[in-house]
């Protein structure tokens, strides 16, 4: 009954060997974790169509799916990396900060870490919630949502990474709406640079 699943691998030639990443960082880290994503979304999907429910992926809608797929892959980073880990002030920034940097690794707006964005935009440019100085990493990620039956859908798939220091200048901020929160997003050279800082990218 589940023969259509399919269990999605990373493809370990699209990773930037020459990439310059920050706090002990390293490729592995990426691969397991993009790899922890993957074994999760196959052992879900699995067991929600052997109910004949719909896979994960169709009943998210898309804000939430990134969210949860942040969460997750920040938990995944900062278990396998060798410096880092979670920030647990909720909300805090940035999400993954050096171990024992900030006492009992609890910081409101700190400095030493990475924030981890998600984003179904190629290239990515993802909204922040302002702009600052720090190492962003975007993972971008796309989900097929049309193919027809659904069950034969095709996994899940990141097909970028970028990991690269950003600054205030490299941000536009956008307008905001009535009831909006405002919002600040690479402008058009910050994104040109930042995807200079690419860890990985399918072909």
């Amino acid at each position: 009954m589940n023969a259509a699943i399919v269990r999605n691998t990373v493809d370990n030639g699209s990773f930037n060997q020459a990439a310059s990443l920050p706090f002990e960082l390293r490729l592995l880290d990426f691969q397991t974790a993009i790899h922890d994503i993957y074994d999760f979304f196959y052992d879900v999907n699995t067991h929600l169509l052997s109910k004949g429910l719909q896979r994960l992926d169709d009943m998210l809608r898309p804000a939430i799916m990134s969210g949860m797929v942040s969460d997750m892959l920040t938990a995944s980073l900062a278990r396998h990396s060798r410096t880092l880990t979670e920030n647990h002030y909720h909300n805090g920034h940035p999400d993954l900060i050096v171990q024992g940097r900030y006492p009992n690794n609890v910081v409101k707006a700190g400095t030493d870490g990475v924030e981890i964005k998600t984003t179904r935009k190629a290239g990515g440019a993802v909204d922040t919630h302002g702009a600052r100085e720090q190492w962003m990493c975007v993972f971008v990620y796309r989900v097929d949502t049309k193919s027809e039956p659904a069950r034969d859908r095709a996994p899940m798939t990141f097909t970028e990474v970028y990991l690269g220091r950003v600054g205030l200048d490299d941000f536009r901020r956008n307008p905001r709406g009535e009831l909006g929160t405002r919002t600040a997003t690479l402008h058009k050279e910050g994104i040109r640079r930042f995807r200079e800082s690419w860890v990985y990218r399918l072909g």
